[in-house]
């Protein structure tokens, strides 16, 4: 299925119920009184998370969504039945922006996380409302509010563990194909993906973690060049970048002017994307001798100045892979038990839990 990042969609609320005017009318009770019932509410529109879903691609071809209005109200204090509510499944991963003034509304995490996005109608008030002392057959009624209308902007952010940098050709896709059964598009020519990739990689028993081939990035791409700048954003949810350089560039260029040329455009794109822990990976080492490997690996890593974890590795015959692969599981195991300290440190703080009360 076609990759869609981006989708424009409105959504509109159901129209609360009309009020009704109404008097009692029943043989041997001399004095009816007022008994007109309120409508009924409309109909709230929600965005649901689904982790079936993996594309924005339906909300190219439906664009409008629309929740059921309430019925107005009847004789004999009858309330209108309310209007149901509208769930719209998207992935996981989907930020909900209001397009109009670029407000960001919400962020689905989570299978089945509910946002509402647009409220429903308030039903009318029919006259048994405004019976009192003074006034013994009211003939007022009002109308049921209107639902509310929004233009949405969604958003999906790739939902990955380690995302995959580099510029066209370095290997990434050829590398996510050895780790994991994910099968991107390979050839000996740039930009060959065009939207990212998702692989599992199983590492071992109930060990797995999932990552993502971006399309590559090239220079001036923080500017709007080429294809990496409208994906860089799925990078900001991983918790490791793997820098893949290619050792022996077909061209002849510069490993280290090609790992400096990333290292900039991801600067520039966002600083905070530029902090998070990066990985250096040497790739094509099957393309040099032994000796000329070691000689390049050296000057690569002391010109960049060089100071996390570096993996010499060949994606195409798998040389290294797996032990990259365990490296990176070990990591996430060691993240995942730092957030669940930190977790319970948050649960355990009573300054924390009122803070929570309050937000809630």
């Amino acid at each position: 299925m076609r990759f869609v990042d981006e989708a424009t969609i409105s959504v509109i609320a159901g129209d609360g119920g009309t009020g009704v005017v109404s008097f009692r009318r029943e043989k041997f009770i001399q004095y009816g009184g007022p008994d007109g019932g309120d409508g009924g509410d409309g109909g709230s529109v929600y965005l649901v998370g689904d982790h079936d879903i993996n594309t924005l691609a339906d909300f190219r071809h439906v664009r409008t969504y629309t929740a059921a209005s309430g019925i107005r109200g009847g004789g004999q204090q009858l309330t209108g039945p309310g209007g149901d509510d509208l769930f719209i499944q998207v992935p996981i991963g989907t930020l909900i922006y209001d397009d109009d003034i670029d407000e960001l509304i919400g962020d689905i995490t989570k299978h089945d996380q509910k946002i509402k996005v647009a409220q429903g109608g308030f039903h009318g008030l029919g006259n048994a409302r405004y019976k009192s002392s003074i006034n013994q057959a009211p003939r007022k009624c009002t109308p049921g509010s209107a639902g509310e209308r929004r233009n949405l902007r969604l958003e999906l952010k790739v939902l990955a563990d380690v995302g995959l940098l580099g510029l066209p050709n370095a290997g990434k896709s050829t590398f996510i194909r050895s780790v994991s059964a994910a099968k991107p598009k390979v050839a000996n020519y740039p930009f060959t993906t065009l939207f990212p990739n998702l692989g599992v990689v199983r590492v071992g028993m109930n060990q797995s973690f999932v990552i993502a081939d971006i399309p590559g990035i090239i220079e001036g791409a923080s500017e709007g060049a080429g294809l990496g700048i409208q994906f860089l954003k799925h990078l900001s949810r991983t918790q490791i970048l793997l820098h893949i350089v290619d050792l022996a560039p077909f061209d002849g260029s510069d490993p280290v002017d090609e790992a400096n040329t990333i290292i900039n455009e991801l600067d520039n794109y966002s600083h905070e994307l530029a902090q998070k822990p990066r990985w250096l990976v040497l790739n094509k080492a099957d393309l040099l001798d032994e000796e000329e490997l070691k000689a390049k690996k050296d000057d690569i890593i002391q010109r960049l100045n060089w100071q996390g974890p570096v993996h010499v590795i060949s994606a195409l015959s798998k040389t290294g892979t797996e032990a990259l692969a365990f490296d990176i599981m070990k990591q996430l195991e060691v993240n995942r038990e730092i957030e669940q300290e930190q977790r319970q440190d948050n649960e355990d703080d009573p300054y924390s839990k009122i803070e929570n009360e309050q937000e809630n």
